[in-house]
């Protein structure tokens, strides 16, 4: 061993470690001390580029690599038979936005907004339904909780084409909504459910439930309930004791529901094309089609790009709103009742 090096302690417990003098430490600008150590600058970018590398390749391949080529591709021109034409323009965009050929039309910037409406709908629906549904599983004994679990599961093992088709089953006319609805006059007798609103939002709500249940169960599970019962001593109606002490500490679930739920809902298409017909074209539709029928692939990848965007700001607001710590800086939660 060099003469001017020697064992130094890391800490009380901790085995010695080996580390240059001090003199040498503060005059050498290839020493870093990290963790208690002093280590050398390429062992430690050495050791990142290891615990990195897996991570940033992937991200490289199924993330920076098609978003890069949908750039590229909502650039370019499409031919007169679907071909691609690689003339780098912002046509796609312009058209987007709503100018085309014959003027300004505000189709595609309704079939956005449509979207929205019915992503931030369905997912208002899901929230109120997911809060007592959560709370009722936290109460129950564990052993009956995890069955529930496992029921709130059990969708996700079912594609939501099957899913869909079940709901055409279940409102055809045969069964009883269609006819109960017929008996009161909302519906023709005959007829059946779908297509249309109720349709279609109980598919879409059918389908992103477990996406709001999962994740605010989680909250409600590490709830400090005594903060509950300090709000009902000092008299707090319900409303109250909901916003100071439960929503304050259900939000980091709650927020992650929200965007797991709000995003794919814009995007959905196979629920409104099954239930919701021609009435409920949305974003996702409208890409469908782009990559099928049309064969627009350029207007279809502007399209994506701009469905990125609005995801974007999802996760912007979910940093904003969503972070799980409190003031403090110490993780949210509590005890189980």
């Amino acid at each position: 061993m060099p003469d001017d090096y020697s064992k130094i302690p890391d800490n009380k417990t901790g085995p010695p470690l080996m580390a240059p003098l001090p003199d040498e430490a503060e005059t050498d600008p290839n020493l870093v001390t990290w963790y208690g150590g002093i280590h050398r600058r390429k062992d430690l970018t050495r050791r990142g580029s290891y615990l990195l590398g897996p991570g940033l390749v992937w991200l490289l391949l199924f993330l920076a690599l098609p978003a890069t080529g949908l750039l590229a591709l909502s650039l370019a021109q499409r031919g007169d038979f679907g071909q691609i034409h690689w003339v780098f323009t912002l046509e796609n965009y312009k058209r987007l936005a709503g100018f085309g050929l014959f003027g300004w039309t505000p189709d595609h910037l309704l079939i956005l907004g449509r979207s929205l409406w019915v992503g931030l709908v369905t997912t208002v629906i899901c929230v109120l339904l997911a809060y007592p549904l959560t709370f009722y599983i936290a109460t129950r004994p564990p052993k009956t909780r995890s069955r529930l679990l496992f029921l709130l599961v059990i969708p996700f093992w079912t594609n939501v084409v099957v899913r869909a088709y079940a709901w055409l089953l279940i409102l055809s006319p045969q069964l009883f909504p269609a006819k109960l609805a017929a008996f009161f006059g909302l519906i023709p007798a005959g007829s059946p459910l779908f297509p249309g609103s109720l349709a279609t939002f109980l598919g879409m709500v059918s389908t992103f439930l477990p996406f709001v249940a999962l994740p605010l169960y989680s909250s409600v599970e590490r709830m400090n309930w005594e903060l509950l019962e300090a709000a009902r001593d000092l008299y707090a109606n319900r409303v109250q004791v909901f916003l100071q002490a439960i929503l304050p500490q259900t939000r980091p679930g709650l927020t992650v529901g929200v965007i797991v739920t709000f995003i794919p809902a814009m995007a959905m298409f196979v629920v409104t094309d099954l239930l919701g017909g021609s009435k409920y074209m949305l974003i996702g539709n409208l890409i469908q089609n782009q990559f099928g029928q049309a064969r627009d692939w350029p207007f279809g990848a502007a399209l994506c790009l701009a469905l990125m965007a609005l995801t974007m700001v999802g996760l912007a607001l979910y940093r904003r709103w969503g972070d799980p710590r409190d003031d403090n800086g110490s993780p949210a939660g509590g005890g189980r009742p």
